[in-house]
């Protein structure tokens, strides 16, 4: 076998000056095969009453109509797809739109909202989110941002909420990008290099990559961009580049448009037969099962209304953003910033007389007009490529079409002016020098710098010298200099951490229209902060290893550039403790104003539990229905020994055999006031403590022990238990 696919290899290569080089793809056919027909949507469970709504309008349409509901049209909308009405059966049409951030490309939305009811108020039937591909297998990766963490249960655990809360609404999500999608770099055929192709076996695909969808179908999620479930599945915006196998692959959605590949030439082949009727049948039964799922058609607003595609010329304006939502918007914006370091008792400030504050990020950027794209992360940096930073003002969001314009926004040093009037604070500010004038009685120096990062490039590293030298140059004149990042990634800090008058370091990631108040409201003490890493931070970028950048087009595959996944599951915290590299702060790390102490670890079977190696109850959406089944419980006891009142994320991983040391599997957050306790409970399914048999194609519970651990990090454990199955 090996030797045929040499000399098939030998007859596709081109002798180049170098080396030989592949040009010919057919190499490649056959090694991940089709499989045809895709299965016909059942509609069973709670989307009975839905498929059966959908069956009967079908049935009603010609083959031309059913055609149209496949693919969107070009109209003045600013939705970023849309489905034409079909009024004779009463269907409205659709407006499909980005993004995780909120409504994107309009006007009167927050950003990081109550995304819901705000896409439902503009009529987005469908919203573009949420992202739990890319998963983040590469450090750099440009779209990492608009994911919930690198850990597949974490990712998995948040997309369901997300899921739940937005189609709570009636709003579809489309949860995406299935799958594999880990790196912007070559994403697209483009100058005569094909697409990147990702290369994962089995095992990883399963207990990885394919674990969010898993908890994101189960929710319900009306579709996938691009899978099966019981929704319908559409393509990634011009990522459609095959007719018939497509249809019969299970496509239902072509977007922005039909596309040269389906269209007319959809209808031709469903006319000689190519593509059964009975697909095309499926494909729109699918569609309206989600549209009648979600309950738009009673009473939802026109699809797009008050999304035009140029805000500056007169248009319906339409409120989505609401009064009631500004706490949740807060709250979320505070719940996002983790402190990493307080030396000294550094944070938080008290009554400080002279603030100077430095950096790019710490203002309001330049203007702030109406326009399709919005803010992007700073204009010039969306329209720069590859730029590592955002220097034209405090970044909220990073680029791309994850990206929303919100309707205000506080900036840090907005947010500061405010709070220095108030208690009488001299604020001193110089926001685009790198080796500022220090006042060197300043009570505090602040610095606010940023890590852009944007859809449509990969980061180019993962720390830029201008702001560590900003930092280092402060704090060489400054004893107590604080370090803000807004960061839209992994943000190295080795360069500067050590330094003795830095002496505290929060992590700000990208907290939306509410930065400048969220961020005060810390630096003074009004709230306490709580959030923990959804990565790990390496002192090193060469920690990463060949995960830090993405895949080139190079050798003999320069023209189909192949990226082989053959670290298997070993990514972030699991592959540094694979390799026993420390990381400057571990995947779950964040300190406290107060401190926690763990005790009275319990681990038990639950009584009558089915401990069999393969789940053997029936399918139902996200798998196996006896993969939900509780097995283990677990109980912990976490108190607040300090003197001020906190909340702690304590955390829950298990060792599996045969796999990585430990591995997430269930968080709680209590509130805790000084002196106070609370026992968390943790739930252990099947799911949690299965692998994927590539066998026999089934999730394995396998016989032997389990290591069982609780604390407030990844490395740091303090409670541990054997468990034997």
């Amino acid at each position: 076998m090996l030797l045929s696919m040499f000399f098939l290899i030998a007859g596709l290569v081109t002798p180049g000056l170098t080396q030989d080089v592949i040009t010919d793809d057919a190499v490649f056919y056959g090694q991940s095969p089709p499989v045809y027909p895709t299965p016909e949507g059942t509609g069973t469970g709670d989307w009975a009453d839905a498929y059966s709504q959908a069956k009967e309008i079908v049935a009603q349409l010609s083959r031309e109509e059913k055609v149209n509901l496949t693919g969107g049209i070009f109209i003045n909308s600013a939705c970023s797809g849309i489905i034409p009405p079909i009024p004779r059966v009463n269907f409205t049409g659709l407006c499909l739109s980005d993004a995780g951030n909120g409504p994107r490309t309009t006007n009167f939305v927050s950003s990081w909202p109550a995304v819901g009811g705000e896409f439902r108020a503009k009529g987005v039937n469908i919203a573009l989110g949420p992202v739990v591909g890319p998963l983040g297998r590469i450090a750099s990766s440009g779209r990492n941002w608009e994911g919930f963490s690198n850990d597949p249960y974490l990712c998995g655990a948040l997309a369901y909420q997300t899921v739940q809360g937005i189609q709570s609404t009636g709003v579809i999500t489309s949860t995406k990008h299935f799958i594999a999608n880990e790196q912007e770099t070559n994403r697209n055929p483009e100058n005569g290099v094909t697409a990147v192709s990702a290369n994962i076996d089995d095992k990883t695909m399963h207990e990885l990559y394919l674990w969010p969808f898993q908890d994101a179908v189960k929710a319900g999620t009306g579709n996938i961009m691009c899978s099966y479930n019981r929704g319908f599945v559409v393509t990634d915006w011009g990522a459609h580049h095959a007719g018939v196998a497509t249809a019969l692959a299970g496509l239902d959605m072509v977007m922005p448009s039909g596309s040269p590949f389906w269209a007319g030439n959809l209808t031709t082949a469903v006319n000689n037969g190519s593509v059964p009727e009975s697909r095309l049948d499926d494909m729109v039964t699918r569609i309206l099962a989600a549209w009648y799922k979600m309950k738009q058609e009673e009473g939802f607003p026109s699809p797009g209304i008050g999304m035009p595609s140029d805000l500056s010329e007169p248009h319906q304006r339409v409120i989505a953003k609401s009064q009631s939502n500004k706490d949740v918007l807060l709250q979320g914006a505070i719940e996002g910033h983790v402190l990493l370091k307080n030396d000294n008792g550094a944070l938080p400030l008290k009554s400080p007389k002279l603030i100077s504050l430095f950096g790019y990020s710490a203002k309001s950027f330049d203007s702030y007009t109406p326009g399709a794209d919005g803010w992007n992360g700073g204009a010039e940096s969306a329209a720069s490529v590859h730029m590592q930073i955002a220097p034209n003002g405090t970044l909220i969001s990073g680029g791309g079409s994850g990206a929303n314009q919100p309707a205000y926004l506080s900036s840090p040093f907005e947010a500061l002016s405010l709070r220095a009037y108030e208690d009488g604070t001299s604020l001193w500010w110089d926001f685009h020098s790198g080796n500022p004038q220090v006042d060197q009685s300043s009570d505090a120096c602040i610095v606010v710098g940023n890590a852009f990062a944007s859809e449509g490039w990969d980061r180019l590293g993962l720390h830029d010298d201008f702001t560590d030298a900003l930092i280092t140059n402060v704090a060489s004149h400054c004893n107590n200099t604080i370090v803000v990042f807004h960061n839209a990634g992994v943000r190295l800090v080795d360069q500067f951490i050590d330094h003795p008058n830095v002496t505290a370091l929060i992590f700000a990631h990208l907290p939306g229209q509410d930065s400048g108040r969220a961020l005060v409201s810390i630096l003074y003490g009004d709230v306490n902060p709580s959030g923990k890493l959804p990565y790990s931070v390496p002192r090193n970028e060469s920690d990463f290893g060949p995960l830090q950048n993405a895949t080139q087009p190079d050798g003999i595959y320069a023209l189909y550039p192949q990226s082989d996944f053959d670290e298997g599951v070993y990514i972030d915290y699991r592959a540094f403790d694979a390799k026993n590299i420390t990381p400057r702060y571990e995947f779950g790390f964040g300190l406290s104003y107060t401190t926690f102490n763990y005790s009275d670890l319990v681990v038990s079977l639950v009584d009558g539990a089915d401990f069999s190696s393969y789940p053997s109850k029936p399918i139902i959406e996200g798998g196996h229905e006896d993969l939900w089944d509780q097995l283990v419980k677990v109980s912990a006891t976490v108190t607040n020994t300090g003197s001020v009142t906190g909340a702690e994320v304590a955390q829950l991983y298990v060792g599996v055999p045969n796999g990585p040391v430990q591995q997430l599997r269930g968080f709680d957050k209590p509130v805790l006031e000084p002196g106070a306790s609370a026992v968390v409970h943790f739930d252990i399914t099947r799911r949690d403590l299965s692998t994927w048999d590539v066998v026999a194609q089934e999730w394995l519970l396998q016989k032997g022990n389990y290591q069982v651990y609780v604390g407030s990090s990844s490395r740091k454990l303090p409670l541990s238990a054997a468990l034997q199955i």
